[in-house]
């Protein structure tokens, strides 16, 4: 796959034609208020707001990455530049978050191999894209924080431009049988809080469920603490299973690693995940070299949250009147 073009303002857009099954199409209008007129009407605006923004000095304005938000914000205009101009902004507050989501990075591609997250190969009956993840895989001694949210990151953008996914969203099984003490160790509160911050304001990513399941004791304060920091309706879309036949209730087992009652192996699910990544590499890479102008008073928006950033200079363009 080539990396794309990062201009904000190109002599041309690629035309868009709506391909998916007709299950998405009735799904996109029931739920996202989304038909031809105004997923065209939506892009020419967004389009031409990306290309007066004066702080905006790169940006993706391909159909895919423009329909992440706009189908995260069911269409909305207002709501949908907001969330842009955060995502630009995270990104390069953040640098050690979410740049370089490199799948040849040795320390990244370790962490893909131990199996700790991936994708699921098969959707789930609503098509829904499932991401695992075994916390106990994640080596502690060799992994930083940081290194697990670039991680989550390089998951997250390496999916986003899936069109299933982004009408049907997301569904997150995170198993934590075997979740140590250091894992826990390895998180700051304000880590716990600027990331859950920038996760449900700047996060083109319709989350629809978060299934833990095993979560130990000594994890439940840190588990209030993390639902403390979010939205209500995140909080509304987090369950927690006592066991994984707890799990099956409600995710089929047949989607899940061999391990887990499905067909595929975990080590063979890994591996396709894996050679995705590989092949979508150019295009992560591309995303760092999209630009927002944020350097004035840069150690001011280092510290401040996604609230702050909103209400500075950055929110003050949202008043730009999209014709």
């Amino acid at each position: 796959m080539a990396a794309l073009n990062v201009c904000k303002a190109p002599d041309s857009y690629d035309a868009y034609t709506f391909n998916l099954p007709d299950k998405y199409k009735l799904a996109a209008q029931d739920e996202l208020r989304e038909d031809d007129d105004i997923r065209e009407n939506a892009l020419k605006q967004f389009r031409e707001w990306i290309a007066k923004h004066p702080l905006i000095k790169t940006c993706r304005t391909d159909a895919p990455f423009l329909l992440r938000f706009l189908r995260t914000k069911k269409f909305s205009i207002p709501a949908a530049t907001e969330m842009l101009e955060k995502y630009l902004s995270i990104r390069q507050i953040y640098p050690n978050w979410f740049h370089n989501l490199d799948i040849n990075d040795p320390e990244i591609e370790a962490l893909v191999d131990t199996g700790y997250l991936f994708a699921l190969p098969e959707r789930d009956e609503h098509g829904r894209k499932i991401v695992f993840s075994s916390a106990g895989k994640f080596d502690t001694s060799r992994f930083t924080a940081a290194h697990l949210i670039r991680v989550h990151s390089l998951v997250v953008e390496a999916l986003l431009d899936e069109e299933e996914s982004q009408i049907a969203g997301y569904v997150h099984v995170i198993d934590d049988s075997d979740l140590s003490m250091a894992f826990l160790g390895i998180w700051s509160f304000t880590d716990i809080k600027n990331l859950a911050n920038c996760v449900q304001n700047s996060l083109p990513m319709r989350q629809k469920e978060n299934h833990f399941v095993n979560l130990p004791s000594f994890a439940n304060k840190l588990s209030d603490f993390i639902l403390s920091v979010l939205s209500e309706k995140l909080k509304n879309r987090v369950f927690v299973h006592k066991s994984m036949e707890d799990l099956k209730t409600t995710v089929n087992p047949k989607l899940l690693p061999k391990e887990y009652g499905g067909t595929i192996p975990m080590a063979e699910c890994v591996a396709q995940f894996k050679a995705f990544l590989k092949a979508k590499r150019d295009q992560l890479m591309a995303l760092d070299d999209m630009q927002i102008e944020i350097s004035k008073n840069s150690a001011y928006w280092a510290e401040s949250t996604d609230a702050d950033i909103a209400a500075g200079v950055i929110g003050s363009f949202r008043k730009l009147e999209v014709d």
